[in-house]
């Protein structure tokens, strides 16, 4: 399988200086930031950072960062899902999950999240891929952004339509678990048929659903 890396960046402008925008970011880069604090939605910062350094590292594995001077103030992650998931079960090399998706609380509300995401899509880096990512309402900074899970919910789905991911329906029981879960799904304009029937199968495990 071959992983289209193609490094892109742009800049957002930042009280009087600017934010810059960058990825795929390879590991020996990254090393060189450190985190900002308020990165700490999945795991402690420090913890957080070694992560982004080994999925960095990773031949699907991708970091899209947002950074002001040398510290990271906002990425997102794209890499195979877990083993242990049920969408690793295909064992499909063209089927990579845009995971993690975080944002330091000061540098909310300047459409960082949109912006990283579309540039991971720059020249036609995904389209032999198919990209999913997981909503899960726990995951979700409910307290912090004073949205409700619907509210939320509504601006992730916004948010993931920017780069043309769709709901996709799945028998899953973790996002069958909470009407506000739900699987979102780009397949790239390269993908086989063949990859997309196989991951139906994984989607559904109830033959009869599709």
């Amino acid at each position: 399988m071959n992983h289209i890396k193609i490094y892109q960046q742009s800049s957002v402008p930042y009280q009087n200086t600017e934010l810059v925008l960058e990825g795929p970011v390879p590991p020996e880069q990254l090393r060189r930031y450190t985190m900002h604090p308020d990165l700490d939605a999945f795991r402690r910062p420090k913890e957080q950072f070694e992560a982004l350094v080994e999925i960095a590292g990773l031949p699907e594995g991708r970091i899209i960062l947002a950074r002001h001077e040398e510290v990271i103030v906002g990425y997102v992650t794209f890499h195979y899902p877990d083993e242990l998931e049920r969408w690793s079960e295909g064992g499909m090399l063209d089927l990579i999950e845009l995971g993690a998706i975080e944002v330091a609380n000061a540098y909310r509300g300047l459409g960082l999240g949109k912006k990283l995401i579309r540039l991971a899509f720059e020249d036609g880096q995904l389209e032999n891929v198919i990209t999913f990512t997981t909503e899960y309402y726990w995951h979700w900074d409910l307290e912090s952004s004073g949205l409700t899970v619907w509210q939320y919910r509504d601006m992730m789905e916004k948010l993931m339509k920017s780069v043309d991911m769709v709901w996709f329906a799945t028998d899953d029981p973790e996002i069958c678990s909470h009407p506000a879960n739900c699987l979102m799904v780009r397949i790239g304009k390269n993908v086989p048929l063949s990859s997309v029937e196989l991951f139906d199968r994984v989607r559904f495990r109830q033959r009869f659903m599709y």
